[in-house]
């Protein structure tokens, strides 16, 4: 199984590339961010705890979106290929992660990080939260979710550097343009 991360701030694309990937490659996409609105959706008292976070602008606990993300990768462990969006966050999932796979057998393969200037983030969440409803998409909850993003997220880039897994891509410009270059990085053979 080929293990890819697409990683990068709020706004800077990792749904759509994600899925554009899993798309051309027949892998499974596995959004953090839409299973935990699905479990919102569904009025579960875990739901009710999550939209309280989420509106918040905060994010979930590790220990948390550790334990559902282990059981989500475990229903799709024979799949050929996994992009992962939105997880890992934090050094703690990175690392539970990396754990977890280990003992099925399974590793992280690469990591691509998409950069994207911040005034553009917010100018992209914005207009999502209009074309899309998403009440949890507010000028605060977005400042709030990028300094977030700083503080947990960015170590993650030297973590996963340090392992030589990590490559940055430019995440602004068209659609399709961020996707070609997503593909080139995508290295197959290391599967």
């Amino acid at each position: 199984m080929y293990i890819l991360i697409l990683f990068g701030p709020p706004g800077a694309g990792k749904g759509t590339q994600a899925i554009k990937i899993a798309q051309k490659f027949s892998w499974i996409h596995i959004s953090t961010g839409d299973i935990l609105r699905a479990e919102v959706n569904k009025g579960t008292p875990l739901g009710r705890q999550i939209k309280t976070i989420m509106e918040a602008g905060k994010l979930v606990s590790d220990n948390l979106l550790i334990s559902i993300m282990e059981s989500v990768l475990l229903r799709h462990i024979g799949a050929e290929g996994v992009v992962l969006d939105g997880f890992p966050r934090t050094l703690t999932q990175a690392t539970g992660l990396d754990d977890m796979l280990s003992r099925h057998g399974k590793k992280v393969n690469k990591v691509l990080s998409l950069k994207v200037d911040e005034k553009e983030l917010t100018e992209r969440l914005l207009k999502r939260a209009v074309e899309q409803g998403r009440t949890d998409d507010t000028e605060e909850v977005i400042r709030h979710r990028l300094v977030n993003y700083h503080q947990h997220t960015r170590p993650l880039i030297e973590y996963y550097k340090g392992r030589d897994l990590l490559t940055e891509v430019p995440g602004s410009g068209s659609v399709d343009d961020v996707f070609d270059s997503l593909c080139r990085y995508i290295n197959l053979g290391n599967s």
